[in-house]
């Protein structure tokens, strides 16, 4: 796939030069193109700085974590999930599903190596993705095409907030989360209101711990499930036939029969639609699985935004104080795309590609990006299909042009 020139640079690095695109990222999206490019056998190499494939998904989610969304939006081309899992399947069974996907497309990352740096050489005209290994040594792969697949949630947000580092209980992100059990009977605050904060205080709240919801912003909740349909499957369905506006105003009337007013319980619907809201900035509506029940029962408890920690406390911006064991700041996650590229006129400084949705997949000198889109698993697999399929044309082509120079070499050799 890929050849050693088993020699090394001025700088000490070992050098490789690798015939197709080099793939940075073992996730989802990584695997995704892999796949793709296999099923054309097209060479890669991918790049991983975990020593396990989906390292977000294996190491730092929480054990309930099951898919969001049913299963037929979250496979990757080429290989269905099993008919045995269940709609939403399990952390575990995705983790198996990717393994399995592994193993049938012959994918073998090189893994513990940590991208340090990747730079088009317009004198070359060739990408340098130097690497550093968990033992320290260098490694430079030099490739016509680069794949950025690191994903948006490759790094944890941790905000500043004023005392926090005052305060003397854990504070863990959510990434470092995994199971409410040994939080029973302690008051947990959980800085977050989105699809992890819920879900982190759903869990907390069934393990008989007792936890406090900063719901800072507005937030579009809606059930998981309308009438025994995914919500998200009839959004789809609707789309086809109605516009964006309409489908959000149908949506938000079967939310307000299913669920009632939650603005009452502290929870503020923002002023845009749930479909256009994501569409324009990325926001992804909370799909409910429980937490609004517990909300209303009082064993989630919704508070304001954070003034201040103390030592053992947190001060509201109402002037509530609340007193406090430990804090999970279910604050996001963002792309690390900035720290080792160096390129910034397809990537923004935010680490996403400037070219909106549909187009953000492709930029110039054969940079490709996989799993930038804000649409989950289904926007990877897109991204995934495209840039296999550009990558195949550009192969194929070079091929071509490489056939036509040999037949021309020979056919001059067999005039003279």
């Amino acid at each position: 796939m890929f050849s050693f020139s088993g020699q090394t640079n001025f700088c000490g690095r070992r050098c490789v030069w690798v015939n197709g695109p080099v793939i940075v990222g073992a996730g989802p999206s990584g695997l995704a193109v892999s796949a793709c490019l296999k099923e054309q056998c097209i060479p890669f190499v991918v790049i991983e700085r975990a020593d396990c494939i989906a390292s977000l998904w294996q190491k730092r989610t929480y054990d309930r974590l099951k898919l969001h969304l049913p299963k037929k939006f979250c496979q990757l081309p080429k290989l269905p999930f099993p008919e045995d899992y269940p709609e939403y399947p399990t952390k575990k069974q995705f983790i198996t599903y990717l393994e399995n996907y592994a193993q049938k497309f012959d994918i073998k990352p090189q893994f513990n190596e940590c991208v340090q740096s990747a730079k088009y050489d317009e004198a070359c005209q060739l990408w340098r993705v130097v690497t550093v290994s968990t033992s320290g040594s260098e490694t430079e792969y030099i490739c016509q095409m680069l794949v950025v697949a690191t994903g948006e949630n490759a790094e944890g947000v941790v905000p500043e907030i004023d005392g926090l580092e005052e305060f003397s209980g854990e504070v863990i992100h959510a990434k470092d989360y995994k199971s409410g059990q040994k939080y029973t009977g302690k008051k947990v605050l959980v800085v977050g209101c989105g699809n992890s904060g819920m879900e982190l205080s759903l869990d907390l709240s069934n393990h008989n711990a007792k936890p406090s919801m900063v719901v800072r912003s507005s937030v579009h909740v809606l059930p998981r499930e309308i009438m025994g349909k995914s919500t998200f499957d009839l959004a789809m369905m609707l789309m086809k036939w109605l516009p964006l506006w309409l489908v959000d105003k149908i949506l938000l009337m079967l939310t307000w029969f299913i669920l009632g007013n939650i603005q009452k319980y502290g929870v503020k619907r923002p002023s845009l639609g749930p479909l256009e809201l994501k569409n324009h900035y990325g926001k992804t509506p909370v799909l409910d699985i429980g937490a609004l029940e517990k909300i209303r029962s009082g064993e989630i408890k919704v508070v304001p935004g954070i003034k201040r920690f103390n030592s053992n406390s947190v001060e509201l911006v109402n002037g509530e104080r609340l007193d406090i064991d430990s804090v999970v700041l279910a604050t996001g996650y963002c792309s690390n795309v900035p720290f080792w590229l160096q390129e910034t006129e397809f990537f923004a400084k935010n680490g996403f590609p400037k070219t909106p949705f549909p187009n953000g997949w492709k930029g110039k000198r054969g940079l490709y990006a996989s799993g930038f889109t804000r649409r989950g698993l289904a926007g990877a697999s897109a991204d995934a299909l495209k840039i296999s399929q550009d990558i195949g044309k550009v192969w194929n082509e070079e091929l071509k042009q490489k056939k036509k120079k040999v037949h021309t070499h020979r056919r001059c050799i067999s005039t003279f």
